[in-house]
């Protein structure tokens, strides 16, 4: 029931980010006011659907045109998501978490998480520090958005180019690159659960350094904790504990707790 409604909530934010449903008829993007406003979760700005931004690009976006002051709205903007939730935005939030978890349940063979994979999910800080920090400012470009994001492809670039007969004349080498990584992408997720999201993506790389002091999140009573391991042998995610860089904050360790240790900050609980 947990997960039922956590994905309840990734499609009711997914119908808002994207609520300008004409646009994938008319093969427009919106650009009206709101789209000054971010989304918490990564969500393309050029989807024809979106009504606001996406956080990742307007960071890339901030500091590519600004090589000589700080992004201050960006910043808070980034701040102010992750001190409220964390990670927990990639778990409830993100419309590409859900399209990664839709995709797994696909029934083929699949990768457990491992040595191998923990190390693998250091690097999106890489990548974050690469294509969505140092390239928008020494080359003035958006790194990620344009040579990596497959949330891009998916949600803005294939849309547009089915719906723009002029656009599809203009593609290139780049647009067949970026549908070849889209493609390894949903590879990918199907034998690895989320697999964008573990390794790849910059903007759970960025709310991940938020997860230990997040208002809101998945954490544990010591007190009731016996150390079981219960937790760490369900969650799909590379996480070393509850609540740490790599948690989602999903919840799916909650349900498996024999002692009830696992709960919610800040939200209501029976206390026994």
């Amino acid at each position: 029931m947990e997960g039922f409604k956590r994905k309840f909530t990734q499609l009711i934010a997914a119908v808002l980010y994207n609520f300008n449903f004409a646009g994938f008829i008319e093969g427009r993007i919106y650009k009206g006011k709101t789209k000054g406003v971010c989304a918490p979760g990564l969500n393309c700005y050029s989807c024809p659907g979106a009504v606001l931004s996406c956080p990742l690009g307007s960071l890339q976006g901030a500091l590519q045109k600004s090589a000589y002051k700080v992004p201050l709205y960006m910043l808070g903007t980034l701040l102010l998501f992750g001190i409220l939730l964390g990670r927990m935005i990639c778990g409830f939030l993100c419309p590409f978490g859900l399209i990664q978890e839709l995709l797994h349940l696909i029934p083929v063979p699949k990768i457990k998480k491992s040595r191998f994979t923990k190390l693998l999910s250091y690097l999106k800080y890489i990548i974050l520090a690469v294509f969505v920090i140092l390239i928008p400012i020494v080359k003035f470009v958006p790194g990620f958005c344009k040579y990596i994001c497959p949330a891009g492809t998916l949600e803005a670039g294939i849309p547009l180019a089915i719906a723009d007969e002029k656009l599809r004349t203009q593609l290139g080498f780049l647009f067949s690159w970026k549908v070849f990584l889209a493609a390894i992408c949903i590879l990918l997720c199907m034998f690895c659960y989320r697999a964008f999201c573990r390794f790849i993506c910059p903007l759970g790389a960025i709310y991940s350094f938020f997860n230990p002091v997040s208002f809101f999140g998945i954490t544990v009573d010591k007190e009731k904790c016996t150390g079981c391991n219960a937790c760490i042998s369900i969650c799909k995610m590379d996480t070393k504990k509850v609540g740490d860089h790599e948690c989602i904050h999903c919840g799916a360790c909650k349900s498996v707790c024999p002692e009830e240790a696992i709960f919610y900050k800040n939200v209501n609980r029976k206390k026994k």
